[in-house]
């Protein structure tokens, strides 16, 4: 795997990676922390930064298990649905029960890596709205622990993501591509740490450097390439993840290559003219995939938008669009899980509530849409302490 220079970054004037949130917006909404819209959000916050004070930042090698390359600091995750074959006294190889996440994941990287995620985003949102400098500077210890300091910091690969225990000697899949998308949203609350003096420049450039080899690790690497290759959300999820690492990185000209394949190669493949996802379609948890398709496809294409691409509304000769599995999708809300012509075993409700915070971001980004805003302000059961309102303002304010 070839490394990116450090000095090569040093030259590069990165684009921000601030395209999930509009910093502007976020400044408007800071001025009105203590009014009845926003203050129980903004405490609410406050108290989730001063929890995570407390916690210890996590990192790879805190796993007991050892991967196959006997560094580890090599990053190694359970393929979640896979589970002991009872009929076996190992309970090897495993096999596959779809839908039903097993409890081991617990025991490698995956849920220490979302840990340190939600840690940095809370802290940095805090620090972002209080100006504390302790939620900075725990913001910044994090991103030292998993990426910059040489004895705990995670290579930048998944070789060994997403194994499946007794199976092609614990090799990774290209499934597990999709375990690092928690970094799409750390990069946001990464540029909310900006003037901080506990996250000084030499910092970013290291973290530019990680994202600017693991970005080339993906695009690169037979796994990497694997995971890009596939029809569906992993698909997505890889793309929408490469692009934002390598705007991160500097690399805005490779970005921009893949929002402008994107129509082509993922929305008009993946959805069907009437808004169904088939790829997505035949699994037990249908409705929670197609929705978290459509979360993906909506992250690039914000992006897209802060890049002055306005790919949000492509649409095919027959009618295939971002927009039409939007509204296939809320159609259904308000309705029973019975009246959903596929499966989804468990988390209807849960899933109908990250489909109504995905209508909310819509609208922020085109508010022409209004039609979702209705929908959200009928089926949402968020209450006023949800860190939405901080992220992307108020109902009038998005009205306005």
């Amino acid at each position: 795997m070839k490394i990116l220079p450090l000095l090569l970054l040093l030259f590069v004037t990165p684009a921000k990676a601030q395209w999930l949130w509009d910093t502007n917006q976020m400044q408007a909404i800071k001025k009105q922390l203590h009014t009845p819209a926003c203050a129980p959000a903004y405490q609410a916050l406050l108290r989730q930064a001063e929890r995570a004070l407390q916690q210890k930042s996590p990192t790879v090698t805190d796993k007991e298990t050892i991967p196959p390359s006997g560094d580890k600091r090599d990053y190694m995750s359970l393929s979640r649905y896979w589970w002991p074959d009872p009929q076996r006294p190992d309970g090897m190889p495993y096999i596959n029960k779809d839908g039903q996440s097993n409890p081991e994941l617990n025991n490698y990287d995956r849920n220490r890596l979302g840990t340190m995620c939600a840690a940095v985003n809370t802290l940095s949102l805090a620090y972002f709205y209080s100006h504390n400098e302790q939620y900075a500077a725990k913001a910044a210890e994090h991103l030292r622990t998993w990426f910059i300091d040489s004895a705990t910091r995670m290579n930048p690969h998944l070789e060994y993501a997403q194994f499946i225990p007794g199976r092609d000697g614990s090799k990774g899949r290209p499934e597990g591509g999709i375990d690092s998308y928690s970094f799409v949203e750390m990069l946001n609350s990464v540029e909310l740490l900006a003037g901080s003096p506990h996250f000084p420049d030499s910092d970013k450039q290291q973290l530019q450097q990680w994202f600017g080899e693991f970005a080339r690790w993906r695009q690169t690497s037979t796994l990497g390439k694997q995971s890009g290759d596939a029809k569906n959300n992993h698909g997505t999820s890889s793309d929408a993840q490469v692009a934002a690492f390598l705007l991160f990185a500097g690399d805005t000209t490779g970005a921009l290559k893949i929002i402008d394949e994107f129509p082509q190669k993922r929305i008009f493949p993946q959805i069907e003219p009437d808004g169904r996802q088939p790829f997505e379609l035949w699994r037990t948890l249908a409705f929670h995939y197609s929705e978290y398709n459509l979360s993906h496809m909506f992250d690039l294409l914000t992006l897209a938008q802060k890049l002055g691409k306005n790919t949000c509304k492509a649409t095919s000769p027959d009618g295939r669009s971002f927009y039409k599995a939007v509204d296939y999708l809320a159609s259904f809300l308000g309705k029973d899980v019975s009246e959903w012509p596929y499966q989804q075993i468990s988390g209807w409700n849960e899933k109908q509530q990250d489909l109504c915070d995905l209508l909310y971001r819509i609208a922020t980004l085109d508010p022409s849409r209004t039609d979702y805003l209705e929908l959200y302000k009928q089926h949402s059961t968020n209450k006023k302490d949800n860190r939405i309102t901080l992220l992307y303002g108020t109902t009038p304010t998005i009205n306005h």
